[in-house]
């Protein structure tokens, strides 16, 4: 379950004028083994609120692997493009689904799909997007890159450099990126901060090679956090680097 620790005041000035949040499908299942958990939905709205109160402008790509992972399906036989659509239509209905808590909470959101699909959600227009945004709207991207063969972690760097994102943060169940599995090895270290390069070199299993390769051509840095604890990622975006690991052009000395 999500830390319960005390959260940070949302008051005050954040450092961040506009971001991209990436939620993998798996984030929303919570404690359980498949789907939608409703209570970790209304955990991550109410985070969200937090960081929308302190004047943050808020996009989201949400994954689709807690119901259909297209690379998945294709391992077991299924024509891979095929596998692929089915996995942006399941980004859809989680999309849909965190709209939902994100209304209940008392926020106003807009979801856009990169997959024409007008009866429930609007088609992905990159200025009506930050309309939506600049109006404090939280906007919700859904369908990954609408085209087979790209994660949404690619679609999440691609959108978050569309949007002019001041950041791109990638929620986690750990405090950041480690030289190897925390869970599997406690001798695992933590990195604080580290660049483009090393975790293209080293093979980090931060976000696949294109996403990274996309935020170090833009220069768009990344955070990397544990979502399950409390007012993180408020803290984040008032400035405070200790709770994630920051990936940008530069290596800490």
């Amino acid at each position: 379950m999500p830390d319960s620790a005390t959260p940070p005041a949302a008051a005050g000035t954040a450092k961040y004028r506009r971001v991209l949040l990436k939620l993998s499908g798996e984030a929303l299942m919570g404690q359980q083994d498949y789907g939608i958990d409703p209570d970790m939905m209304s955990f991550i709205a109410g985070e969200i609120g937090q960081v929308v109160s302190a004047g943050v402008q808020v996009a989201i790509v949400v994954g689709g692997g807690n119901i259909f992972r297209g690379a998945g399906l294709a391992g077991a036989g299924m024509d891979r493009v095929t596998g692929d659509h089915m996995g942006m239509l399941a980004t859809v209905m989680n999309a849909l689904a965190m709209q939902d808590a994100l209304e209940r909470s008392g926020l106003h959101c807009r979801v856009q799909s990169a997959l024409r699909i007008n009866q429930v959600c609007e088609d992905y227009i990159r200025r009506r997007a930050m309309r939506h945004l600049e109006k404090g709207r939280v906007v919700i991207f859904a369908s990954g890159t609408g085209n087979p063969f790209f994660t949404t972690d690619s679609a999440a760097a691609l959108r978050a450099v569309e949007i002019s994102a001041d950041l791109m943060l990638k929620a986690t169940k750990v405090d950041g990126v480690y030289d190897a599995d925390p869970v599997r090895d406690p001798q695992a270290q933590r990195y604080e901060r580290i660049g483009y390069d090393e975790v293209l070199r080293d093979n980090l299993a931060v976000m696949d090679q294109t996403a990274i390769v996309m935020l170090r051509d833009h220069r768009l840095p990344l955070m990397v956090y544990d979502m399950t604890r409390r007012g993180d990622l408020l803290r984040i975006l008032q400035g405070d680097d200790s709770v994630a690991t920051r990936v940008d052009a530069e290596t800490e000395q």
